[in-house]
């Protein structure tokens, strides 16, 4: 391949007299490299210098460590080593790659001294390219560390904000745990101790507070008064609408009212005061200890278990019952049952039988029913532990969808 023609084409040599075409050609080498090829180092000793034929090469500082950068691309026309001829000591000031298959032309230093003597506009010419090179370099580095700085801008304001969320969602957590700690202490903290009658009861919402309640009121002439409840909402919405329900059961129950008059009371205040649009389902019911009736009313709750010493089921009907707090002339139906002795009453929330698993099977009012046959005898409260233990095993760490809640009643 004849290189006059080629050094035609290279800005460089534009200098160059036509006579001295042919010895400069003389000077120069060709050479070839593949992909990937590194021609030097840096810091490497530099004896030469490359114009790039064909192909291009890639400038890289800190080659192979945390801080590389590519500083450029040089393409056809280009040349590079140059500044090993001007530094005194002969280093490479940047290590050089191919990029692709690149086609070079390659100049020894005493070839590239003994051409500037005889040549002295060329020095002019490679100090004019050194200087547009650096001034390009001096602009990416320039731009590089603007975006740098954009980024780091935008870094610090997510970072600020992240710690606001994180302040906020602190805040949040003491509040729910306040509201938590709240809603426990509105709940019994004692249970009523009546001869001849073991309770328990237990709630787990499904978030720091919820709108499940339960309540068991001491009442005259040996009787007791059960409430047991679920709002239609979870979290602190709830949690407030429980409050305030829970608030006019018991003012009603004090009355001695039959439980369905408590409920029409309870209702009729609901509807007053209900802004949200929240209703709750609620069994309200009376336990005559001495005799061991229970008379209930159940307004769109699910219906008590009611079970024998042996374990078979008392069947009461299921009643007719609407929710409270939306209904004017709300439906109540008042049910009774007496008891045999050694009896099991089971009031519970539908958090239990809703509950899944991680195949997404619903553990079910059988499944609930069928549960409680297996934990025969044993305390009340041993009962509850069990049972909502015996779902915690069928969720299998699913997540707790709703609240849950139950009130066992032995009568003896």
């Amino acid at each position: 391949m004849k290189i006059e023609p080629i050094l035609r084409r290279i800005s460089l040599f534009d200098s160059v007299e036509e006579n001295a075409l042919p010895e400069l050609a003389r000077s120069l080498e060709f050479i070839r490299f593949d992909a990937g090829r590194i021609l030097f180092y840096e810091n490497d000793p530099g004896d030469c210098f490359y114009i790039i034929v064909e192909g291009n090469l890639e400038i890289i500082k800190a080659f192979g460590s945390p801080e590389e950068m590519l500083l450029n691309v040089l393409e056809s026309g280009s040349f590079i080593g140059e500044m090993s001829m001007f530094d005194l000591e002969g280093r490479r000031s940047a290590t050089v790659r191919t990029r692709v298959a690149t086609t070079l032309l390659k100049m020894s230093h005493d070839s590239f001294r003994a051409l500037l003597h005889r040549q002295p506009d060329l020095a002019l010419e490679i100090t004019r390219q050194l200087s547009l090179r650096l001034r390009n370099t001096d602009n990416e580095i320039i731009h590089g560390l603007q975006e740098k700085n954009r980024q780091l801008a935008a870094a610090y304001a997510e970072l600020q904000a992240a710690h606001i969320q994180i302040v906020e969602k602190e805040r949040l957590e003491r509040e729910l745990q306040v509201a938590r700690e709240i809603q426990e202490s509105i709940l019994p903290q004692t249970l009523p101790v009546i001869s001849g009658i073991d309770l328990g009861v237990m709630m787990h919402p499904a978030r720091a507070v919820g709108g499940d309640l339960y309540d068991l009121i001491a009442l005259k002439d040996n009787r007791l008064g059960v409430v047991i409840g679920d709002v239609s909402d979870k979290g602190v919405p709830a949690a407030i609408f429980m409050a305030l329900a829970r608030s006019l059961l018991r003012a009603e129950a004090s009355r001695m009212a039959q439980p369905v008059a408590v409920l029409r009371e309870v209702n009729r205040h609901l509807l007053d005061m209900n802004t949200a649009g929240l209703f709750i389902t609620v069994i309200y019911g009376v336990l005559d200890c001495e005799h061991r009736r229970f008379t209930f009313v159940r307004a769109g709750h699910e219906i008590p278990f009611f079970f024998r010493k042996d374990g078979t089921e008392i069947f009461t009907g299921s009643g007719h019952g609407q929710v409270l707090g939306l209904f004017d002339d709300v439906v109540l139906e008042e049910l009774c049952i007496t008891l045999p002795p050694g009896s099991r009453i089971v009031l519970y929330t539908d958090g239990a039988t809703d509950a899944i698993n991680p195949d997404n099977q619903r553990f079910g009012r059988e499944r609930l029913r069928e549960s409680m046959r297996c934990h025969g005898p044993s305390s009340a409260q041993d009962f509850c532990k069990a049972m909502f233990e015996t779902i915690a095993q069928f969720q299998d760490g699913a997540p707790q969808a709703d609240d849950m809640a139950m009130v066992v009643i032995d009568v003896h």
